[in-house]
């Protein structure tokens, strides 16, 4: 490659590393005069690549935002990151219902890249295993996932069209306060005007977004994650359950994520040493209770159930399949 193609391309690299750059900084890097610098700067806005002189003490050149996205010059480490990032958005669900755009964005990158490279690529890719399976969420329409952000942003209300679990279609006007991504799956965490409640909108339910006049100001101390969690944790199922463990909130959510179960510290049963151990309440609701029996075995914490009764009598049938299992194993070994 001539060196000056050369030099030209490595200043568009320089440039979008971000920040000004000056000419005396930038004629240092590539190793020639200031005036060769604006013949090379002049090069790149031929080719349409946006750039902005600044004038003034601390001015030089910078990228400014363009009608397209100017050539990308990627190191190793950065096309890797960018690759291995969008694999990881394919596989947890985390992307638009344009779907095809990762894929399509990976060909083009792989497309370019030299063939060292591309090789090595090749072989992360092709040895690389998840220990979980790819997600099944259906993603939101990118213009949606657009609209929203740009609402929450500048706190902006929105009327939305949006589709619920049953299948009922509702117009809602809202104020909405975080999108959140949890286990594969968009949130909208927002005040429900229509409603005059808070509620969290599955961002793939949302068909259509238009933005009102006029702005909102959010809740102070607005937490969008925890909100989501919150919801989910207490949306309606068919049994609802409350404990008491004697364990800290972190303990109980390594078990009990935060979208399952809410988790607070409180006074412990009657008899036991309130200096000595630290009890939480918990409450969930859940559709089945038969797994939680092995959950709350595996906490390996003193329990107390609330409710519901019916939750006991499987704790103390699982309890005796333990025993049982467990003398069968013992005997086993002794008649050897």
């Amino acid at each position: 490659m001539p060196r000056p193609i050369a030099r030209v391309l490595t200043l568009l690299e320089l440039l979008q590393s971000g920040g000004i750059r000056t000419a005396a900084e930038l004629a240092d890097r590539l190793d020639v005069d200031e005036r060769t610098v604006r013949r090379y700067v002049d090069h790149l806005v031929d080719l349409d690549v946006p750039v902005e002189s600044v004038r003034g003490r601390h001015g030089g050149y910078r990228l400014a935002n363009g009608f397209r996205m100017p050539p990308l010059m990627l190191s190793d480490d950065e096309a890797l990151a960018v690759l291995l990032g969008l694999v990881a958005a394919r596989r947890s669900g985390l992307t638009t219902a344009m779907g095809a755009a990762s894929e399509t964005a990976a060909a083009k990158i792989r497309r370019v890249l030299p063939e060292r490279l591309s090789r090595r690529l090749d072989a992360v890719s092709g040895s690389l295993t998840f220990t979980a399976p790819p997600g099944e969420a259906v993603a939101p329409e990118s213009t949606v996932l657009l609209a929203l952000t740009d609402a929450v942003r500048h706190h902006r209300p929105i009327v939305i069209r949006y589709t619920a679990a049953d299948g009922r279609h509702s117009e809602r006007t809202l104020h909405p306060f975080g999108v959140v991504a949890h286990s594969g799956k968009w949130y909208l965490t927002a005040s429900d005007l229509t409603a005059d409640d808070d509620r969290t909108f599955r961002l793939d339910r949302i068909t259509d977004v238009r933005t009102l006049p006029g702005s909102f100001e959010p809740p102070a101390g607005l937490d969008p994650a925890r909100r989501v969690l919150t919801g989910l944790a207490t949306a309606p199922y068919r049994h609802e359950v409350t404990l008491r463990v004697q364990a800290t909130a972190e303990e109980i959510h390594t078990r009990l994520p935060a979208g399952v179960a809410i988790v607070e510290e409180t006074s412990p049963p009657s008899g036991a040493d309130p200096v000595a151990v630290r009890w939480s309440r918990v409450d969930l609701r859940v559709d089945r209770l038969d797994w939680l029996p092995a959950v709350l075995a595996s906490l390996d914490r003193p329990f107390v159930i609330d409710r519901p009764d019916e939750l006991r009598g499987l704790v103390e049938a699982f309890a005796a399949r333990l025993a049982g299992w467990g003398r069968g194993g013992s005997e086993r070994v002794s008649g050897r």
